[in-house]
């Protein structure tokens, strides 16, 4: 479930607190969680819903200013079924604090390894890990098709890489493109000073 940076914003003062959607099949579920840009949100419910069931209170919780704005925004992609979604700021992602983790001693450095070496045995178009990590390095903030084009790579195939290098903290996404975290340029400045 992808969220606009306003509404993000809107749940992080507490203004905002339901989110609707039309789906073919909802993407979250009631006790899950959401990671986002300002960190982890609770998924406090999700209920299929009719439009006659959104009110001008329903709607503003959710960010517009009434009733009809909201409706006009959903019914610009009418398929689906209509859900309501409570939400609210859970927690920082701790994502974040990993990817601050830059003192990395032998152990961590080897455990990092392992799991790339992991991502690279498995991966259907051969080792790509420390290739991309470099790339994210070299060109911080350059748009994912550019990245994965400079590879020869597909974009999205190429971003699903970068958000598993993304879970271990390694990198951070932009606004536009990626840059390495601390925690990932420490992990090649270790993996340089091994050569």
């Amino acid at each position: 479930m992808l969220l606009k940076r306003a509404t993000l914003e809107g749940i992080a003062e507490g203004r905002i607190t339901l989110a609707f959607r039309r789906w073919k099949r909802p993407t979250v579920r009631a006790g899950g969680e959401l990671r986002t840009s300002i960190g982890v949100l609770g998924i406090d419910a999700v209920d299929r819903i009719t439009e006659s069931d959104i009110t001008d209170k329903a709607a503003r919780a959710a960010g517009y200013p009434d009733r009809d704005a909201l409706l006009a925004e959903l019914n610009r992609r009418p398929e689906g079924d209509l859900y309501r979604v409570a939400l609210h700021l859970a927690g920082d992602d701790p994502r974040a604090a990993l990817r601050e983790q830059d003192a990395l001693d032998d152990e961590a450095v080897v455990a990092i390894a392992a799991r790339l070496d992991r991502f690279d045995r498995s991966s259907r178009h051969g080792p790509w890990t420390e290739a991309v990590l470099r790339l994210i390095a070299d060109s911080p903030g350059t748009r994912a098709p550019d990245l994965a084009a400079s590879l020869g790579r597909e974009t999205q195939p190429f971003k699903r890489d970068v958000r598993k290098l993304k879970e271990l903290g390694l990198t951070e996404s932009l606004e536009i493109g990626y840059r390495l975290s601390p925690r990932g340029r420490a992990w090649l400045a270790a993996r340089d000073s091994e050569g």
